[in-house]
């Protein structure tokens, strides 16, 4: 199987690599036209347009409080705010690190221009007037499909779908698909198993035809159909696997769309300027969640920031000045109550100290090669009472965050 053409993601989600190493996907190219309001009037509508009044330019901020159950931020508003300039927010920001009353003046005007630059060194978005509106649908989408409880449907178990989504990670990485393809095709397996009466024979195909519906939507080159059999031992025809397909869109009554954790990662890692490794921890530690059933529960923006949190404080890096302000800007773009993000730690921080002993350890071989910078074998990773303990440094650290309230509490309170 050939690798995906232009439009594979991983190079546009690898922060390590240059902007010329880059390729930008096939999806943004519609926007690589000027923006409206650059074009040039033509002298015939010049006349027609002239009893139109400029509006004045409007900054684009974050309503406080969020609405949200757990901070979630769902919409924004326009402000005329111009207290300011451009060059000295971020000098006050640096200057006034514990005031907290400078801070939540400074803090959404900060997050825009932040958002704005993240977006562009990630090749998500050509026009930068739109990443907060794009930012807010994200948002927004993440809670079109939401599970109430992780129970699995009998006789189901939460060790037969660990069984299956790694290997799920084991043919997303023969395909060579991209990251967005594996979260897409375990959100569906897990919406299909509540949806679709599934038996445990048949559960190989199920998640396969999922991979498969993921690949439709994400990737430009797919396999064939007998090679995706010739994957299950021949066990199932071509004609088996198309009924399943047909019954999979059906039961999701063909919606495919799911805006994955890795994204939030990726934006929040950008901001708060992580190192590589970092970053790479962070998506090692979100991929073990996919194996969790118990995660299908939380939301990707919740998952993102637990597994970030958790991996700056497992390699345990010099902090600055520059590099704390940085981290208390970008945690404040999704906030969540501190139990949720407790209980996120205590299921990644038990997963990856007991996944060399399983038998599930595609993500661990995965990354534990040179470039993923061997972060699976981190020696930090190796004791779950280690990694909780510094779960809950992390958890302190947001907590006295002055962009998110400088209290103890709920995490993220504005005012």
């Amino acid at each position: 199987m050939a690798q995906t053409g232009s439009c594979d993601s991983r190079p546009l989600l690898d922060l390590h690599k240059t902007t010329e190493e880059r390729r930008a996907p096939l999806r943004t190219w519609a926007n690589t036209c000027m923006p409206r309001e650059r074009w040039l009037l033509a002298e015939s509508e010049e006349a027609r347009g002239a009893h139109c009044k400029a509006s004045p330019e409007l900054r684009w901020v974050r309503r406080l409080p969020v609405s949200a159950e757990d901070g979630i931020i769902m919409d924004y508003t326009e402000q005329n705010d111009s207290k300011l300039a451009d060059g000295q927010e971020e000098a006050a920001l640096l200057q006034c690190l514990h005031s907290l009353p400078v801070l939540c003046v400074l803090g959404p005007g900060l997050l825009h221009r932040e958002l704005e630059l993240a977006m562009e060194r990630m090749g998500l978005v050509h026009d930068p007037t739109y990443a907060w509106d794009i930012y807010s649908d994200m948002m927004r989408s993440q809670l079109r499909c939401t599970f109430v409880s992780a129970k699995l449907p009998r006789p189901l178990t939460d060790a037969t779908r660990a069984i299956l989504v790694d290997w799920l990670i084991q043919v997303h990485e023969v395909f060579h698909f991209s990251e967005e393809t594996l979260y897409l095709a375990v959100h569906l397996l897990d919406r299909a198993l509540r949806q679709i009466k599934v038996s445990v024979s048949n559960l190989q195909l199920l998640g396969l035809v999922c991979l498969f519906l993921a690949g439709k939507k994400e990737e430009c080159l797919l396999p064939e159909i007998s090679e995706l059999c010739f994957l299950m031992d021949n066990c199932y025809s071509k004609q088996q696997l198309l009924r399943m397909e047909r019954r999979v869109l059906r039961g999701l009554d063909f919606e495919l769309f799911h805006c994955p954790p890795l994204y939030f990662l990726l934006l929040t890692a950008s901001i708060a300027r992580c190192t590589d490794e970092v970053v790479w921890m962070a998506r090692y530690l979100l991929e073990l969640s996919l194996l969790e059933s118990q995660c299908a529960v939380f939301l990707p923006v919740q998952l993102a920031s637990a597994a970030l949190s958790l991996a700056r404080q497992v390699l345990q890096e010099a902090p600055t000045p520059e590099s704390e302000t940085a981290w208390c800007i970008a945690t404040s773009l999704h906030v969540c109550r501190e139990p949720t993000l407790t209980r996120i730690i205590q299921i990644l921080a038990v997963a990856v100290s007991e996944v060399q002993g399983r038998e599930t350890r595609a993500s661990f071989m995965k990354f534990s090669s040179s470039n993923t910078l061997y972060v699976s074998a981190h020696p930090a990773l190796q004791s779950a009472p280690c990694l909780l303990r510094l779960g809950e440094q992390a958890l302190a650290q947001r907590r006295d965050s002055p962009l998110n309230g400088g209290r103890g509490g709920e995490t993220g309170q504005y005012t």
